[in-house]
Parts: structure tokens; C-alpha cells; sequence
């Protein structure tokens, strides 16, 4: 069982995020509080495996909880949840030790998948943000080749034997589905296979891929021929 802290000081939100975590049993609120210093000391007291923490605490910041957390729990996974979408403190939070960010309107589906994939060894981002980082990294790195045009309605396919990457033909149906945007019980129930099978496989994707993330796998993946546009 995954156990989890919870700093956050808004209660309503508090509550909300108990709530979401109650219905998987995978899941256990080892501590709620409203403050970054009872959340250090309940990061000293309950030794949880995953901490969700907001930025804007009324004693001190949210990075300061996840410095400490980074310090004296290492294998602890920080996922900052909060309003605050800026690049500033997005890349401030990764800095900190963060591994996670998310906004506080992530839709309930979105916030599970988002820690199921953060114990996966991923990076989970929420959507509007990652947008804004890729912007900010196309931004400042050189113009790519051109390249053909992709007609309206074109289709994603894995290409097979473009790449020395060695994807199993799991792995690479499970890419394919990733890179339309299926969630992981929606991968599951299409593949047969459980959502808790479906993250091993990413596992190994990202594993193979060097990647931390969904988004980070796909980009990968067509940079390497691995996903092709027709």
C-alpha cells in the first residue's frame, strides 16, 4: 500500500483530495494538515512513500516541505499540487525535488493516474504546463529538418525497426495508446490486461526510453522513428 501525506491548507481541498485517494484501496492518508511545518514533521513522524503539497502555505513554502522531504526521506516521491502555473515556479519546484506538478482543477481520473504514474517513475505534468515548458524548450532549441506536411485525420502507428530501442510489441501498442491520449484503465480494458499491468509496462518504456514521463516518452518515440505519422 501506497502511503500518502497531504499538505495543504485549504481543508476543502484537504478533504477533496482524501476523498479521491479513499476510493483506491492501493492508497492510505497517512496524515492531512494545513501548515509546511506540520508537514515536515509528520514527513519525520509517518515516513510516507508519497507527499502531495501545495505552494502557497501560510508559514512557509511548499519547497521547503519538498527540500526536506528530498533531504531526509529520498526514496519520498513530491508532487506539488497548487494554482500556480508560471514557468517560474514550476521549474523552482523540480529544483526543490519535486518530481510531480499538477493543478488543483486536475479532473479526479487525472489526479490517481497522476500518482499511479509518479510511483511508476514518472513525471506527471499537468497538461496546460508541459505545453508551456515544450513552448519555452522549442523556443531555444534549432530548427529541425522540414518535414512532410500531415494530412487532416492522419492516423499514429508504431514503426517497426526504425530504431536500436528494443520495445516489446506491448510496449509499443501501449506508446501507441499513450500517444493518442488513453489513460491507464483505458489502456487496460482495451488491451485486456489490468491498469497495474499496464503501469509495469510503462515502467520499462520509460526505463528504455530514459524518459519520466507520458509526454516525454511520446516526444522521444517520434524522434527516434519509433511513432510515425502517416
Amino acid at each position: 500500500m501506497t502511503r500518502v501525506l497531504i499538505v495543504e491548507d485549504d481543508a476543502a481541498f484537504r478533504d477533496r483530495y482524501a476523498a479521491i485517494l479513499a476510493q483506491d484501496s492501493a492508497f492510505e492518508v497517512v496524515a492531512s494538515v494545513g501548515t509546511g511545518g506540520e508537514g515536515m514533521a509528520m514527513l519525520d513522524l509517518r515516513k510516507p512513500d508519497v507527499l502531495l503539497v501545495d505552494l502557497g502555505l501560510p508559514d512557509i513554502s511548499g519547497m521547503s516541505v519538498i527540500q526536506h522531504a528530498t533531504k531526509t526521506l529520498p526514496k519520498c516521491e513530491c508532487m506539488v499540487v497548487t494554482v500556480f502555473g508560471d514557468e517560474e515556479h514550476v521549474l523552482a519546484s523540480i529544483e526543490a525535488g519535486a518530481a510531480g506538478y499538477l493543478l488543483k482543477d486536475a479532473s479526479e481520473e487525472n489526479f490517481l493516474e497522476g500518482i499511479r504514474e509518479l510511483i511508476a517513475g514518472g513525471s506527471p505534468i499537468s497538461p496546460i504546463i508541459a505545453r508551456r515548458l515544450l513552448k519555452r524548450f522549442q523556443a531555444d532549441a534549432p530548427s529541425p529538418a522540414p518535414t512532410a506536411a500531415i494530412a487532416p485525420g492522419s492516423l499514429i502507428k508504431i514503426a517497426e525497426g526504425d530504431s536500436d530501442i528494443a520495445l516489446s510489441s506491448r510496449e509499443r501498442e501501449i506508446l501507441l495508446l499513450a500517444s493518442k491520449g488513453f489513460n491507464y484503465p483505458e489502456m487496460g480494458k482495451l488491451m485486456g490486461i489490468s491498469p497495474h499491468t499496464v503501469t509495469s509496462h510503462v515502467k520499462k518504456i520509460y526505463r528504455k526510453l530514459a524518459v519520466h514521463s507520458r509526454g516525454e516518452a511520446v516526444f522521444e518515440a517520434n524522434r527516434m522513428g519509433l511513432i510515425r505519422t502517416l
